[in-house]
């Protein structure tokens, strides 16, 4: 083992040195070397954007996976650097338990075959929203983490080395302001015995007046502080030029941002249309259970007779709904499922969860039926309503 006491010695002493102009500092004692307007700025401008960074990160990623055990385990899987095991997301979860309740209840019963239709648009949705979660997390997250994990580290570490040369550079203007103020005590006093506590180490050796040898200490002092000044104007021109990329860095999550933008835009707007086509089709199976459960066929041509002596759907449009009069026979009871607002004086608005009287007009359209609730008469929609044995 390589240990050399003299560099653990140098290292210990200007730790030392930096703690107590720290210390000083802070206390009011000891002068600082003030960044210009400019450099300040930047500084203020990256820890801006590295803040809002982390708290935009850890949002999207609570927004694309909201489970906290999961987000765990892909973050242990991510540190091992092994790959994240694929897992069905809660829509394909849910459409699988749909298609295996259908099988038990039978999928020619009308139950099980809307199980059926509902868990295929459910697993569309799970392969929808799988799409999206990995194109937001390779254009949109891995970017921000790199950020954070790659530039971000390598800026702080440049901005710790500035912070440690310029508490060098400030002990050192102490060190030459002491030697200069002994040395004109010196030469003022006569032959003095220095103090070497306030600048150099105890076993420096006395070779020469007092006076020589505070002057021996102000030139060494003074070389030690341009030392200092060359290493932090060098290391502050190198965390300059890495804080000015912060520009960049604002560049590339703009664009970052578009693509997630985009990416969602496109998962809702897939979802949309799959669920779109999932109520049209829903709505024709159950206007055609509505049918079925009148007694009448949908696949049936109309009775001649019956419709030249019946309105039109187009007719009963024109004519007042008041005049409609029930059958004798083939009025139902429906609960209504949701709150219906009349868009005309044909129609009838409806609350949730009433109660109602239904019945179907010869020739009317399939969508719709006749509801009666007390003295009020109007058409409501079949695919807002349960109908009730």
């Amino acid at each position: 083992m390589d240990f050399s006491v003299k560099k653990l010695a140098s290292d210990a002493g200007v730790f030392f040195s930096r703690a107590v102009q720290f210390t000083q500092e802070n206390l009011g004692q000891a002068e600082k070397t003030e960044l210009d307007a400019h450099f300040e700025n930047l500084l203020a401008r990256a820890d801006c954007t590295k803040n809002w960074t982390e708290k935009i990160f850890r949002q999207t990623e609570y927004l694309l996976q909201p489970n906290p055990s999961a987000r765990i385990e892909e973050f242990l899987y991510e540190k091992l650097d092994r790959k994240v095991p694929s897992r069905p997301t809660n829509a394909e979860l849910l459409g699988q338990y749909m298609l295996e309740a259908a099988k038990d209840f039978g999928p020619g019963t009308p139950y099980g075959s809307t199980l059926i239709k509902v868990g295929e648009c459910q697993q569309r949705l799970g392969g929808a929203e799988r799409e999206f979660l990995q194109t937001s997390a390779i254009s949109f997250l891995t970017p921000l983490r790199n950020f954070l994990e790659g530039d971000w580290r390598t800026i702080s570490k440049e901005r710790r080395l500035l912070e440690n040369r310029r508490l060098d550079l400030d002990a050192c203007k102490a060190r030459v302001k002491k030697a200069k103020a002994a040395e004109t005590k010196a030469a003022c006093e006569g032959e003095a015995v220095p103090d070497f506590q306030e600048t150099r180490p105890r076993n420096y050796v006395l070779s020469a007046s007092a006076s020589a040898l505070w002057t021996e200490e102000v030139d060494k002092a003074e070389h030690e502080l341009r030392v200092a000044q060359t290493e932090f104007d060098r290391q502050a021109e190198v965390t300059r030029l890495l804080l000015e990329g912060i520009s960049s860095t604002h560049v590339n999550h703009l664009r970052c941002l578009h693509e997630f933008v985009e990416a969602q835009t496109a998962y809702y707007n897939q979802c949309h249309r799959v669920m779109q086509d999932l109520q049209k089709e829903l709505g024709s199976s159950h206007a055609d259970a509505f049918s079925s459960s009148f007694g009448r066929n949908p696949g049936s041509s109309p009775d001649p007779v019956a419709s030249a002596s019946s309105p039109t759907a187009s007719e009963t449009d024109v004519l007042q709904i008041e005049e409609v009069q029930p059958p004798a026979s083939g009025t139902r009871k429906a609960k209504v499922l949701y709150d219906y607002d009349a868009a005309d004086t044909s129609e009838m608005s409806l609350l949730a969860d009433e109660l109602i009287t239904v019945y179907t007009v010869p020739g009317m359209d399939s969508d719709w039926l006749v509801g009666e609730r007390g003295n009020q008469k109007g058409k409501v929609p079949v695919t807002y309503l349960e109908l009730l044995s």
